[in-house]
């Protein structure tokens, strides 16, 4: 089953963030969501900007709380669902620090600009939560990881828990760019800030989980439920 399934952080529907994100990659995953018109970069072509947000484009615009993975043999695609209902019904809702546009492994993301220890427990609890649902990685999906270039720790995750960023190794962000040059990156970031600014005026709530689904390998990753805390 290629099938894939995860648990992000994203905006609300119908949000201002929501919208801002959906302007910048040219797509809204939640289905039937609105995709206002792209913001130009100065020095950068329409299909430059397309080609440079394909990666985070196919994903969705989120920060991910249980990273993709495929169903366990006798699990069921309702399983995720009643999982993510069961656990978002024991969380409360709380405000994530200030979000900035900045730099992070070579690309541009949203990031927190102070720490945030609700956002890691609960980046931990859905790891965990969700664990008795996901399929063992293949040996081609552990290759494609590249274990040999991660550090110790960063291995141990991967093997234990089918991704090397989570755990003690999160870091929260909501990806805006695949991996960018000096130049593209220099380009692209103050339209970034000023693009987002008004989304970030006002503070962002952590107030529900949204499953995301990718119906097969390469697809798009499409907004599949959404349950609010408490």
């Amino acid at each position: 089953m290629t099938e894939r399934f995860a648990v992000y952080f994203a905006p609300p529907p119908g949000s201002t963030l929501e919208q801002a994100a959906a302007a910048w990659l040219g797509r809204n995953p939640r289905p039937g969501g609105a995709v206002p018109p792209r913001p130009a970069v100065p020095g950068l072509s329409p299909n430059q900007l397309h080609d440079l947000t394909a990666a985070p484009r196919t994903y969705g615009f989120h920060a991910t709380l249980k990273p993709p993975f495929r169903l366990a043999e006798d699990a069921r695609p309702e399983d995720v669902k009643n999982a993510a209902q069961d656990l978002a019904a024991a969380v409360q809702a709380f405000s994530l620090p200030q979000l900035a546009v900045g730099r992070i492994a070579g690309f541009v993301a949203l990031l927190l600009q102070d720490e945030c220890p609700e956002l890691h427990r609960l980046a931990g609890h859905c790891v965990r939560h969700f664990e008795f649902l996901r399929a063992p990685l293949t040996a081609g999906e552990r290759a494609r990881r590249r274990p040999e270039r991660l550090s110790d720790r960063r291995r141990q995750l991967l093997d234990a828990w089918g991704y090397p960023y989570v755990l003690d190794e999160f870091r929260f962000h909501m990806t805006l760019t695949g991996k960018l040059d000096d130049d593209a990156r220099d380009r692209v970031l103050p339209v970034l800030a000023d693009h987002f600014a008004v989304a970030l005026r006002s503070p962002i709530l952590c107030d529900a989980l949204t499953v995301f689904r990718q119906p097969s390998a390469g697809a798009p990753f499409e907004t599949w439920a959404r349950f609010p805390f408490g």
